[in-house]
């Protein structure tokens, strides 16, 4: 059965940077589709950026392109999503996610098979 465990989260002001990682076992990563999630208080969970393990199609939710940066190293299993200019707006906690399969990768949460344990990101004003 696979395994996600997330880092990174943390506190910072609005305009500061973090770093996501999400490091992946006991499955064939790379031929997963890899997300990153993420719900504030009394909202849905939402999809905000998805990649295949190898960092292939890249996808971006409106909100947050040209701020939000997938990256992995194959190495050690883990996809990093690298957080720019960070705004109140994106406080919430953050969940790594894997879908078996390259056929569609799609921000559906129904359509992952793996979830971490979530990672909070607190952005104040």
């Amino acid at each position: 059965q696979g395994q996600l465990v997330e880092s990174g989260g943390g506190s910072v002001e609005a305009g500061g940077s973090l770093r996501l990682s999400c490091t992946a076992s006991t499955y064939a990563y790379n031929r997963y589709c890899m997300g990153w999630f993420r719900q504030a208080p009394g909202k849905e969970r939402e999809g905000v950026a998805l990649t295949y393990f190898d960092g292939s199609r890249p996808w971006y939710a409106d909100p947050v392109k040209g701020r939000f940066t997938f990256s992995q190293d194959n190495a050690k299993k883990t996809v990093i999503l690298q957080i720019d200019g960070l705004e109140p707006e994106d406080t919430g906690t953050y969940y790594c996610a894997a879908r078996r399969g390259t056929d569609y990768c799609l921000p559906i949460p129904g359509e992952f098979d793996y979830w971490g344990q979530g990672t909070q990101v607190t952005v104040s004003t």
